[in-house]
């Protein structure tokens, strides 16, 4: 088992893992840690990005200096554009005094931008031009600065496939893309699994007050096993936090032994259940009929075809073959039902009055 910890003041919870996948992500980050250029952190939520960054500030030759992070997702455009570039006096409404922003904090150092892929395309435009030249402005201001910064971008969504939408600029993609991490999900370094929970066990049951973690089931740890945990590291962490705590409040011996697991948080025979679907739902789902299974038989096109017919059908039968009606049900206007209807041939079939 591996276990690295970081911080001299260990104000950052250890990496944990064994696994093939693991490791060969700990070894690339160590390998790129003291190259001065941007790096790209990939990963689902709750893989690690943002302690696989800070181990690349504390690795590198910056470990001494500041290490600055900002979720872009947690803060408007305009705020986001404030928090990393800072504003003078006056730059706008609420603005009484000079803000020194992120980047700035950051000089001689390393910023972590997490979730950058929810910056603004102009905000990525000024990033891009810290990342080529150094310099930026503070909002407001009009007197360039400059700054020795190692970026470290971090998001859980394809970016190539963002720039293809355009919604991430193709440049700055390129400069952040000099090395790029793509962390395993928790399903694909499944020997890690009860590591990490016995690790986690064990914290919970110190911060409870007990005295030892005796483990877990064989029953529970398949549990474990089994699970996908589409929230990974994170979702594992809560899940066996949670159990400790049932566990420990069932029983008044000090040692805690888990012998079942509960994933879910939510389960109970007195959970709301889903609201009733309004009138003006579409009538096929209203009514939960049987829509089409898919059929290997026919193309994508021709199976759209297929459920659109099934739903006008339906719609027009539903609402005695007025047309009107019938849209209003479907979300179409007059004239949008109307041109469906001819498009497969149903408009003869309708009667005419259309009220």
């Amino acid at each position: 088992m591996v276990i690295f910890t970081m911080l001299s003041e260990n104000t950052l919870p250890p990496l944990i893992g064994q696994s093939v996948e693991f490791l060969a992500s700990l070894d690339q980050v160590s390998k790129a840690a003291n190259l001065n250029r941007p790096l790209l952190i990939i990963g689902e939520r709750g893989t690690g990005k943002e302690l696989m960054a800070a181990r690349v500030h504390f690795l590198s030759g910056r470990w001494s200096e500041d290490y600055v992070t900002v979720n872009c997702a947690a803060l408007s455009d305009n705020l986001l554009e404030s928090e990393l570039f800072g504003h003078e006096a006056g730059a706008f409404t609420g603005a009484t005094k000079r803000h020194i922003g992120r980047f700035e904090r950051a000089d001689k150092g390393t910023l972590f931008l997490d979730e950058i892929s929810s910056a603004s395309v102009r905000v990525q435009e000024k990033i891009l031009r810290v990342v080529e030249y150094g310099e930026f402005e503070r909002v407001g201001g009009g007197q360039p600065k400059t700054c020795n910064v190692r970026l470290i971008g971090a998001t859980n969504l394809d970016l190539q496939e963002q720039v293809k939408k355009g919604l991430f600029r193709a440049d700055l993609l390129d400069r952040l893309a000099f090395e790029v991490v793509t962390l395993p999900p928790l399903r694909a370094r499944w020997e890690d699994i009860p590591i990490l929970a016995q690790h986690f066990g064990q914290n919970m049951v110190r911060e409870l007050g007990g005295e030892q973690f005796t483990g877990f089931s064989m029953q529970a740890m398949q549990v474990l096993m089994q699970h996908s945990w589409p929230g990974n590291v994170r979702e594992l962490k809560n899940v066996i936090e949670r159990n400790i705590h049932y566990s420990a409040s069932s029983n008044n011996d000090a040692n805690v032994f888990v012998d079942e697991i509960k994933l879910d948080p939510f389960a109970s025979p007195w959970r709301p259940q889903a609201t009733t679907i309004s009138n003006n739902e579409p009538v096929a789902v209203k009514q939960n009929k049987a829509l089409p299974e898919p059929r290997i038989d026919k193309s994508f096109i021709e199976q759209v075809l297929i459920f659109e017919r099934v739903l006008l059908r339906r719609a027009m039968d539903d609402k005695g073959q007025s047309c009107a009606n019938a849209a209003r049900s479907l979300g179409l206007s007059y004239d949008q039902m109307r041109h469906y209807l001819q498009k497969h041939k149903l408009l003869g079939k309708r009667k005419t009055n259309t009220g």
